[in-house]
């Protein structure tokens, strides 16, 4: 009897310990997830949503005044744009004609599909608060010949991510120390962001509209990469690029013409997301007076009229360029 008192009371104390247990751990599940909340909200995640982009140019910002359909001198010869005279200050000085460079192009929207080929893209100049940054870069990879094309794509989703200048490490700071200058890599810290714990992240997503959770879930998972110094281009590419294609949209057919606001007619067909053929055409009127025109597309973007698709960040830079053709046109510039 005394055997099965000892028993009882042995199994009593070990149900009471387990049902303690329990309710320790529905109270530690609990108590963590009211950490988590405080926890993002200590963050500001209704504040953090409300942060501008890197880079905010959107179709809103093409002005659509004065834009032809692709049959637009259809038939006329293009000559090579990288044949005109250069200007100093970057670019190149336009002449009456018609003109065509495929050149380097960069994607300034991670978490977006690649550009497909009934896509329309229009001219919208590069705006936000790294503006300037952005075409600081664009400008310094024309004298750094020696800085690969994927080294500055992954610089420009470093800075499209938000990523703190104290977070870079890899190739990717070494890039920034070679286009950028002290000055301007100060300017990285402004708006940046760490990276975001999972239950910020999820709190935060609920909050987004579905187009734009890819975008902010792309660029935390970039600026993870960033800080690890472990990762590849392929690795970046991953998620930068969404697998598929947005849908196109019919109203802005690709090939569209779009007037720039210094007079002159500008198109982009893209081929994927580092290569894009333009085409632009001076109209002679515009150069009647000898008013010098410069094209220089390092403050340039080809905005896809589908916001599911990636923004062009153009440039001065041709790719497999004849520097054996001669131009037809004899130009007349001050």
């Amino acid at each position: 009897m005394k055997n099965f008192k000892s028993i009882s009371l042995a199994l009593l104390i070990s149900i009471s310990g387990l049902t303690a247990q329990a309710q320790f751990g529905a109270l530690k599940d609990k108590l963590l997830k009211v950490g988590a909340s405080q926890g993002a909200k200590a963050l500001g995640v209704d504040k953090l949503l409300k942060q501008p982009e890197a880079i905010s140019t959107s179709f809103e910002d093409v002005n659509r005044e004065g834009e032809m359909m692709p049959d637009f001198k259809a038939k006329e010869k293009f000559q090579p744009l990288y044949l005109l005279p250069k200007n100093p200050d970057g670019g190149y000085v336009l002449c009456e004609g018609y003109y065509e460079m495929t050149n380097k192009s960069y994607c300034l929207k991670a978490g977006t599909f690649a550009p497909s080929k009934g896509d329309g893209y229009m001219f919208a100049p590069v705006l936000g608060p790294k503006e300037e940054i952005v075409v600081a870069i664009l400008k310094s990879a024309e004298k750094h010949k020696d800085v690969d094309q994927h080294d500055i794509q992954i610089l420009l989703w470093t800075i499209i991510a938000r990523t703190k200048f104290a977070d870079y490490a890899g190739t990717v700071k070494l890039t920034a120390l070679k286009l950028l200058t002290t000055k301007q890599l100060t300017q990285l810290e402004g708006g940046a962001l760490g990276i975001l714990p999972f239950d910020v992240m999820a709190k935060a997503k609920d909050q987004l509209p579905a187009g734009l959770k890819a975008v902010f879930e792309a660029e935390n998972n970039i600026r993870q990469l960033v800080a690890s110094g472990n990762y590849t281009y392929a690795d970046m590419e991953k998620y930068a690029i969404l697998a598929g294609m947005a849908p196109p949209r019919s109203d802005v057919p690709s090939g569209i013409w779009t007037k720039h606001p210094d007079g002159y007619f500008v198109r982009y067909f893209p081929s994927g997301y580092s290569v894009t053929k333009v085409q632009v055409y001076v109209p002679k009127e515009l150069m009647a007076n000898g008013n010098k025109i410069i094209y220089d597309a390092a403050g340039d973007i080809a905005c896809p009229a589908n916001t599911g698709s990636q923004r062009l960040a153009q440039t001065n830079e041709p790719l497999n360029a004849n520097y054996s053709i001669k131009l037809t046109t004899v130009c007349k510039t001050k």
